[in-house]
């Protein structure tokens, strides 16, 4: 028998570089497995980004009346889609904690450095929003006293004595014709001051320029040399308006008549003053006259000198929407109308042959008879969106209303019965002319104005649109003889011989590089123009009689 073989187990020895699984727990890792971070999850962020351009692109070019809106609309998608990225950020994106929160805090120091930075001025015509920069603070207005003397009653110019000039319709057939070659004469700029702010235009008598200005807490009604811009005298009233928007001022231009001056302040105080010495002759006050009745964007209308009577409009409040009173001692005349009133000013028209005071209110185009207040007729309009523009007469019984925000122009004709009876019917409905803040002008039979900031065209038998072109944004025009003199919104004014066949700009000069919303003021070649820091005169350029 074999004998047993025994074999001695052979020892082994384990590598010295062989890594032992750890254990954690009840967890085993396997080997060689390695414990990477998740990675960013970008998908939402893409939505967002995909589906925000694209919203954004079918509202920018998607057809629309209301331009306002259309901005309105980008800037709130816009703002929207930030708001989503930060939320995927913070909670969807699957990064470290300390990395969300650290972009996190580097997105809200950089807000906050924009906003140390820059501060809201504003929004432009098309309602988008105006930062300046917080360092450039406008200079204050302390105007140098100057010296009255009998030079300033006759200036041997036309006067300016109310908005839009001597018939309140932006036309100016007296005085001087304006040269159209710029470049080989340009303006001059006589002097240039800064001024508190509002929106208000000049009145011009003589050499004698009045308008308002916010200091403070106080409106202020100055008077001005037009020659040199020093100061004649001031009046304050303790009053401001500042909306949520920041155009904070006065809205109106006053109104020179009979030695006296007449202002309508944005909170609705009615003054009389002397021309020659700004001393307060007599004041009301539609605070008590129509409580609870300021418009929205403050009193923009400027009173109406009609007879013995001055004519202002009486907020929106129904408890009356036109208010008279006497000129000699402010005593109430008459009030009456009870349509919420708007920013035109009552324009004073005959239409059918008799007289009437047109007031372009909210909702409702209402005429009155210039005595007694009484209504004459009324017609519907628009959907509540304010209204700036002044109505248009058309010859003898025709006349032209427009405002913005999409709701366009009408030409009405004002028809009277049998028993003497009046109302309106309209000949002819169109969008050709959105009429925002600038009145429009009539000029052998078609209408030229902005349409929504571009010059437009219309022709006024049909409303059919003949061009529209030129960006000048929401600023102002005058038909001076037969030309357009246009201040832009940009701050340049710009001369223009505008026909049926194009606008045939000319020459343009630049006054300000800031928004200009006032309405300018003509005597002669002296033009003056404002916005709500800076007054300036400009002497224009004229056609050398032989």
């Amino acid at each position: 028998m074999a004998p047993a073989l025994w074999i001695r187990p052979r020892e082994f020895t384990l590598p010295t570089n062989l890594a032992v699984p750890r254990v954690s727990g009840h967890i085993r890792t396997p080997m060689n497995q390695s414990t990477s971070r998740p990675h960013i999850r970008w998908s939402p962020a893409v939505v967002i980004l995909s589906l925000g351009s694209l919203a954004l692109l079918i509202v920018r070019f998607m057809p629309t009346a209301q331009l306002q809106v259309r901005n309105i609309v980008l800037l709130v998608l816009g703002l929207s889609m930030l708001f989503l990225l930060v939320l995927w950020w913070l909670f969807a994106s699957r990064t470290p904690w300390r990395m969300r929160l650290g972009v996190f805090a580097i997105f809200l120091a950089l807000a906050g450095s924009l906003a140390a930075v820059f501060r809201f001025q504003g929004v432009t015509g098309n309602f988008l929003p105006i930062l300046e920069a917080r360092w450039n603070r406008p200079a204050a207005s302390s105007f140098e006293k100057g010296t009255d003397n009998a030079a300033l009653d006759h200036s041997g110019r036309a006067d300016f004595p109310q908005y839009l000039g001597p018939d309140r319709n932006a036309v100016i057939n007296a005085g001087t014709e304006l040269a159209r070659d710029w470049e080989k004469e340009p303006p001059q700029v006589l002097w240039r001051h800064p001024i508190g702010s509002a929106w208000s235009g000049f009145a011009i008598v003589g050499n004698r320029a009045v308008t308002f200005e916010q200091r403070g807490d106080s409106e202020v009604v100055i008077c001005l040399d037009i020659l040199n811009g020093k100061l004649l005298w001031e009046h304050a009233d303790t009053a401001r308006f500042a909306p949520a928007s920041g155009d904070v001022g006065p809205r109106s231009t006053p109104t020179i008549s009979g030695g006296r001056v007449f202002t309508f302040g944005a909170t609705g105080i009615t003054n009389c003053l002397d021309l020659v010495t700004g001393k307060l002759i007599w004041q009301r006050a539609m605070s008590k006259e129509a409580p609870k009745g300021r418009p929205e964007w403050g009193y923009a209308g400027s009173p109406l000198i009609l007879g013995d009577n001055v004519i202002v409009n009486g907020g929106q409040s129904h408890e009356k929407s036109l208010f008279a009173y006497r000129v000699a001692d402010g005593e109430l005349a008459w009030r009456n109308g009870s349509r919420p009133s708007e920013y035109t000013s009552p324009a004073f028209l005959t239409l059918a042959g008799v007289p009437q005071i047109v007031s372009f209110n909210m909702i409702f185009i209402t005429s009155h008879d210039p005595t007694t207040g009484e209504i004459l007729w009324e017609y519907p309009w628009g959907t509540r969106q304010p209204c700036c523009a002044q109505p248009v007469p058309i010859g003898a019984n025709r006349v032209v209303f427009s405002s913005g925000y999409g709701i366009g122009c009408e030409l009405l004709e004002i028809q009277r019965d049998a028993d003497g009876k009046l109302s309106a019917q309209r000949i002819w409905k169109t969008r050709n002319l959105k009429a925002k803040m600038a009145s429009f002008v009539h000029r052998d039979g078609y209408l030229y104005g902005l349409d929504d900031g571009i010059l437009t065209c219309v022709d006024v038998s049909d409303g059919s649109r003949k061009w529209k072109s030129g960006h000048y944004g929401h600023g102002q025009l005058l038909l001076v003889g037969d030309v357009l003199l246009v201040t832009a919104e940009s701050g340049e004014i710009f001369l223009l011989a505008p026909t049926p066949e194009g606008p045939n700009e000319l020459t343009r000069f630049r006054v300000f590089n800031a928004k200009t919303w006032n309405p300018p003021a003509l005597s002669g070649d002296l033009l003056l123009m404002r916005t709500d820091q800076e007054v300036a005169c400009i002497r224009l350029p004229v056609v050398k009689k032989p």
